[in-house]
C-alpha cells in the first residue's frame, strides 16, 4: 500500500512539475514574441506613419475632384505633422506621429468638445513570412480609410456616418 501511494505521488508530482515547466516556457515565449513585436514596430512605424500621411492626403485629394473644389487643403508641418484646414470653416484636423511612443495622434477640432482625440498604437505581429506593424485602436486592428474619412466628414461639418 506504501508503494501504491508513493508511485501515486510521483506521477502527481511529475504531472505538477510538467505544468510549471509548460508555463514558464509559454511565459518566455511570450515575452520572446512581445520582444519581437516591440521590435517590428520600431523598425516599422516609419512606414506605418508613411501610410497615414499618404492615405490623408489622398483622401483629401479625392473629396477635392469629387467636390469639383478645394474643401480640404492638406500640409506638412515644420514638425511633419499634418494640418488639414477645410475651406470655410475654422477648424481644422492634426494627424501626428509620436515615433518614440509609437502612437498616432488626430486631433480634430470639429468634434464635439467631450470626444476625445484619435490615439492609435503602432503594433508589430507575426506574419508568415516574417514581421509587419499595423494601426490598433482599442486592442483592434484600425480600418484606417474608414476612420479618415469619418474624420474628414466631422471637420467638414457633416455627421461621421455615410
Amino acid at each position: 500500500m506504501f508503494l501504491e501511494i508513493n508511485v501515486m505521488g510521483d506521477e502527481s508530482a511529475k504531472r505538477a512539475a510538467q505544468e510549471y515547466l509548460a508555463g514558464k516556457l509559454s511565459a518566455e515565449g511570450q515575452r520572446h514574441e512581445d520582444k519581437l513585436n516591440r521590435e517590428a514596430a520600431e523598425k516599422l512605424g516609419p512606414a506605418v506613419w508613411k501610410r497615414v500621411a499618404d492615405t490623408v492626403i489622398a483622401q483629401c485629394r479625392e473629396w477635392n475632384g469629387i467636390a469639383s473644389e478645394q474643401t480640404f487643403t492638406c500640409r506638412e508641418t515644420m514638425l511633419g505633422d499634418l494640418r488639414i484646414l477645410c475651406a470655410g470653416r475654422s477648424q481644422q484636423m492634426v494627424v501626428h506621429f509620436d515615433s518614440r511612443k509609437l502612437l498616432v495622434i488626430i486631433k480634430n477640432s470639429a468634434r464635439l468638445e467631450h470626444e476625445k482625440d484619435v490615439v492609435l498604437f503602432v503594433e508589430g505581429y507575426a506574419t508568415e513570412s516574417g514581421r509587419d506593424a499595423r494601426l490598433m485602436r482599442n486592442e483592434e486592428p484600425v480600418n484606417l480609410s474608414l476612420l479618415i474619412t469619418g474624420e474628414l466628414r466631422v471637420l467638414a461639418g457633416l455627421s461621421r456616418q455615410t
